[in-house]
């Protein structure tokens, strides 16, 4: 798993008079909760683009005041005009305690279906999964290989190790359709034998 690293500072007076303030000097006010304790700090406006501007899913690690945390991003708001960050919740994470997080879908080798014309489609691109931090994956991988044209794979199909999918087990996450191409090879096929 990718890892972000944050650098922000306690926030001394709370309230909307003081978030205002630190919005104006490109500030973002954040909170980090989760082990008990809960943090108040602020973050540069400029920091949150390693985690915002790229698809793969990350743990963030803050340092505040020379304190360093291992979070994840739980929940971002974004000013409704100009889509600068707002406000940023963050989740501290603990060895021993399970997460759920949103998880991209990676499809690996050629499918046979495809192959013969079909078109490969993502009925989901990202699945939920509940695991330690320690074996959260960073992606999750389908083999398509024999996948042949109108087959899909269902979540019931994935081989987890150490992590749960926490999607229905009958939702289908890829799907070869069937096209033009593929109608026609088959018929081609089928009428020379």
């Amino acid at each position: 798993m990718r890892i972000v690293s944050l650098s922000g500072s306690l926030r001394e007076n709370v309230g909307k008079k003081d978030a205002k303030a630190l919005r104006r000097d490109a500030k973002v006010p954040c909170v980090m909760y989760g082990k008990g304790q809960q943090y108040l700090f602020a973050v540069p406006q400029t920091e949150f683009q390693r985690i915002l501007f790229n698809p793969e899913p990350c743990f963030v690690e803050i340092n505040i005041n020379g304190e360093k945390h291992q979070a994840m991003l739980k929940d971002i708001d974004f000013h409704p005009v100009t889509e600068i960050v707002y406000h940023c919740d963050f989740y501290e994470l603990s060895d021993d305690k399970e997460i759920v997080m949103s998880i991209p879908v990676h499809t690996t080798g050629t499918s046979c279906g495809v192959m013969k014309g079909g078109k490969l489609a993502y009925k989901q691109k990202r699945l939920n999964v509940k695991a330690l931090p320690a074996n959260m994956p960073s992606e999750i991988l389908i083999d398509i290989t024999n996948l042949d044209v109108n087959q899909r794979c269902k979540v019931q199909d994935i081989a987890t190790d150490n992590y749960a999918i926490l999607n229905p087990k009958s939702s289908e996450v890829v799907v070869i359709n069937s096209t033009r191409a593929a109608a026609m090879s088959t018929e081609e096929s089928t009428e020379a034998e």
